[in-house]
Formats: structure tokens, C-alpha cells, sequence
């Protein structure tokens, strides 16, 4: 029996909320990567992007904001920047694979509300246990409250339906496993607090919001 009550096929038609998210974290990286490859702008754009964009632990304490509402502001604008072209495609094809199913689950406006409060609560966890001095950018919090989700409509439909919990502990252990993994492949510099608070929020809403009728 599968984890979650829908097919997670890679050629599924992308919803319309799906691509608007896509459009999103397109849009500047196209800026940032053609700035990266010296065709317009500077190669520096990046770096002012996440200066201005990414979500800085310090500007919750004494540090100088770089204009009056960017410490509010990072809690949404660090997650539709990334590390470069290929933290970005991962992220895409996990937005593409994970959030379809959702957004015609639950409707567009609960999906997004799943995915806008995931980043949220992604942001939090990671201001609560990391001490970075680095800025975090990337849509891992989200996507992993989209995971989230996943799991927590499993559990609920497989106890509906009395069947074994054995697949939903499996994805569990199967993301727990796959952010040590890269924790080990970054050096550390994962930030895991993230995708933990992403995931904490994700399977909250999916377990109080109304599905679509």
C-alpha cells in the first residue's frame, strides 16, 4: 500500500498554485545565475541578494538591519533565494513531485497556506536552535512542511482505515535519514533546524485544515 492516498507520478500536469511557486523562486534565480555567469550585473548580486533577502539569526538580536522591515521580511523572502542553479533544481523538482497531489487535495488556497506557513515555521525552528552566523536561503522549509503533510494525511487515512502505521514511521525515518546524510555531504552546514520546523508545521495544518470537497 502507498504512503499517501494519491499518486506522486513525475508526470503529472502541475497545478496552477504549484507554478505560481515555481515562478517565484524562478524569477530571481534567472537574475542571480545570469549575474553569476557575468552576462548582466555583477557577480556579486548574489551575495547582495541573501544580504538583503536571506534569513539572518543576528537580525533577530543586535544586528543592523539592512532597511527597517528585513527582519520580518526574511521570514518569506529567504525561501525563494538559493545557493546557485542546482540547489535550486532540487528543490523545483521536490516542489513539482510534492506539491500537485496537495494542491488538489486540499484546494489552492490551503495549499499555499501549507506551504507560506511551513516557510514560516521553518524560519522559526531555525532561529530557535541553530546559532549560524550564516544566512539561510533555499524552499527546504517549505517543501519539507510539504512532506510533512504527506505523512500526516497518511497516518490519518491508514488509522481511518485501520491499517499498519509501518509505512508512515518508514518516511519518517527515510527523512530523518536523508537530512543526516547530507548533513555529513555539507560538512554540517545543513540547516536541518529548518526543514525540522517546516515539517512540524506542514503535518499540523494537514491534520486541522478541510480537505476540498
Amino acid at each position: 500500500m502507498s504512503l499517501v492516498p494519491f499518486s506522486l507520478s513525475a508526470d503529472r500536469v502541475p497545478s496552477r498554485p504549484v507554478l505560481l511557486l515555481f515562478l517565484l523562486c524562478l524569477l530571481p534565480e534567472v537574475v542571480l545565475f545570469g549575474a553569476d555567469l557575468g552576462l548582466w550585473g555583477n557577480a556579486h548580486w548574489r551575495q547582495i541578494a541573501w544580504q538583503d533577502g536571506g534569513f539572518w539569526i543576528g537580525l533577530l538580536g543586535n544586528w543592523r538591519a539592512n532597511y527597517p522591515a528585513q527582519p520580518w521580511l526574511m521570514f518569506l523572502t529567504y525561501g525563494f533565494l538559493h545557493g546557485g542553479i542546482m540547489h535550486f533544481a532540487v528543490n523545483m523538482l521536490t516542489l513539482f513531485s510534492l506539491g500537485t497531489p496537495l494542491s488538489e487535495r486540499f484546494g489552492a488556497g490551503r495549499f499555499l497556506l501549507i506551504y507560506i506557513a511551513s516557510m514560516f515555521g521553518g524560519a522559526a525552528c531555525f532561529a530557535l536552535l541553530s546559532s549560524s552566523p550564516q544566512p539561510m536561503v533555499g524552499a527546504s522549509g517549505a517543501l519539507f512542511g510539504l512532506a510533512g503533510a504527506h505523512v500526516a494525511l497518511a497516518y490519518r487515512i491508514r488509522r481511518e482505515v485501520h491499517a499498519g502505521l509501518w509505512p508512515v514511521a518508514r518516511a519518517v525515518l527515510l527523512l530523518i535519514g536523508l537530512n543526516v546524510v547530507m548533513w555529513w555531504a555539507m560538512s554540517g552546514q545543513l540547516a536541518w533546524e529548518t526543514h525540522l520546523g517546516g515539517f512540524l508545521v506542514g503535518a499540523a495544518l494537514a491534520f486541522v485544515l478541510r480537505e476540498r470537497d
